[in-house]
């Protein structure tokens, strides 16, 4: 079941969910809208002909931070990864789903290709995959609002949330926009990082 404002506002109170900081009148009738953060990744194709998945990705980036105030220009056909102002943190018996808000949308801007689901146990920001759809450049300005967030009971808390060193999670904690760490999922087991 999908959480409504008055169950969102329980939570927050209660502090299992956590949104910091939280804008009181973000708080929607079924979601809480979340907000751009200030750093970008912009990828550089020209560090490399193709994107190995089973190679770290750090250099196939540039972090760009963008001053309040000024607009970060999204082209036509772009990709870059962004993430949410506000740290998330969700129990271990609720999970999140973030959706693009309607009106950027119709502008032609994708907040996610795949990522939309918040695991239960997860906390920091959330990564934000931008696709620009539309034919004509669009200004993303940090601190607008950007994403929703939705909630939904599960049936028990999770045995395993994410961030249980057991499960192998790779964003916990994240603090701003990361690059892929799929490749860690390609080494050997038993295997250190850096080998």
């Amino acid at each position: 079941m999908i959480l409504s404002d008055r169950s969102i506002r329980e939570q927050l109170n209660q502090g299992r969910i956590r949104i910091e900081p939280l804008h009181p009148e973000c708080v929607q009738p079924s979601s809480v809208d979340l907000h751009l953060y200030s750093e970008f990744l912009v990828f550089r194709n020209s560090r490399r002909p193709y994107i190995d998945v089973r190679e770290p990705q750090s250099d196939l980036t540039d972090l760009i931070r963008v001053d309040a105030g000024e607009a970060f220009i999204l082209h036509p056909g772009e990709f870059v990864l962004g993430s949410t102002s506000e740290i998330v943190g969700i129990p271990d018996d609720l999970v999140g789903r973030l959706d693009g808000k309607s009106s950027l949308g119709r502008c032609g801007l994708m907040i996610h290709s795949t990522a939309g689901y918040v695991d239960p146990g997860f906390v920091g920001r959330l990564t934000l995959e931008l696709s620009n759809v539309a034919n004509l450049p669009i200004a993303l300005y940090p601190g607008m609002r950007i994403a929703q967030i939705s909630f939904s009971r599960m049936t028990t808390p999770a045995d395993h949330p994410y961030g249980d060193p057991s499960i192998g999670s790779k964003y916990q904690g994240q603090m701003g926009p990361r690059a892929s760490e799929l490749h860690r999922e390609f080494r050997i087991p038993g295997e250190a990082d850096g080998e």
